[in-house]
């Protein structure tokens, strides 16, 4: 088997993974991201016990043991170029031994939860409300990037929301990927099920302008005109496209939840939500566990 060379899987001076500082005995199966490299200790502060912790840049991360279960909380920072980063060095120390540079025969599954924070973009769901992400549409280009197939009813979704959208084509050509179904039904019963929006930014690209006009003043308000299989578009987020892809292509399974801290529609924020976050935390390190 063909060894990957050094340019390509980055190794640092003790010979990990470049990014994330990991080898695969530092992490557990069932692994929760989280954008903020802050939240990461607010989540292991409930294990029972930790046994490894590393840092490098804006990516943390910590193993320990929750109700007699192994976890492992890593932050992502914003953005699936992040996500890019982070879904594939995750499975390179899973699935390649670092050493020999080969990849390994029996591959390794992960389970990978996303808590996040979203803007909601229909006006039932209010800030303080939960949302849990069936689909994800990428705005961001990302999966452009990469061999994969997508499913039948992923592409029906893309062209129902690029007629919806009014996409022009000089913007990224979207891409849609679906949750793990495995995790989605273990997760049924948490808030609401929808379709999230990625962007590939936080002001522009979900329809923000302070200084600078906007080309498409209107799209937030066609993007709700989206109706498929009864499953509305929900939110706005910067993640989630490029978890659903790199983990589906990549052979794990991926789910985000979102707490949802703004609606773009009755322009209400809820700047302190940290109560809200834990309690959402704390039901998900639950449900992880059972």
């Amino acid at each position: 088997m063909a060894q990957l060379q050094a340019s390509e899987l980055t190794l640092n001076d003790k010979g990990r993974i470049y990014h994330l500082d990991l080898l695969d005995e530092d992490i557990a199966d069932n692994i929760i991201l989280v954008g903020d490299p802050g939240r990461v200790e607010l989540i292991a502060a409930k294990f029972s016990s930790v046994r490894f912790k590393t840092e490098n840049r804006e990516f943390v991360t910590m193993t320990g043991e929750y109700k007699g279960k192994e976890l492992t909380v890593i932050s992502t920072g914003i953005g699936t170029d992040n996500i890019d980063i982070v879904l594939t060095e995750l499975d390179a120390i899973a699935n390649i031994d670092l050493k020999s540079r080969e990849i390994r025969a029996d591959k390794r599954v992960l389970n990978i939860v996303r808590i996040g924070t979203c803007g909601a973009l229909i006006n039932s769901v209010e800030p303080g409300d939960i949302i849990r992400s069936e689909y994800a549409i990428g705005l961001d280009g990302l999966a452009h990037f990469y061999e994969h197939d997508f499913s039948e009813d992923e592409g029906h979704l893309k062209t129902a929301f690029i007629a919806a959208a009014k996409w022009d084509k000089r913007l990224n050509q979207p891409y849609v990927k679906s949750a793990s179904k495995q995790l989605n039904k273990q997760f049924k019963d948490f808030g609401v099920g929808g379709i999230t929006l990625t962007a590939n930014g936080f002001y522009g690209p979900q329809g923000r302008a302070l200084r600078l006009p906007l080309r498409y003043p209107n799209q937030q308000y066609e993007f709700q005109t989206l109706n498929w299989q009864g499953l509305q578009l929900t939110n706005l987020e910067m993640e989630t496209s490029g978890l659903y892809f790199m983990a589906a292509a990549l052979g794990h399974h991926a789910l985000t939840i979102c707490l949802v801290v703004a609606n773009r529609n009755t322009k209400t924020f809820l700047p302190n939500y940290h109560e809200k976050m834990d309690g959402l935390i704390n039901q998900i390190l639950d449900r992880l566990t059972l």
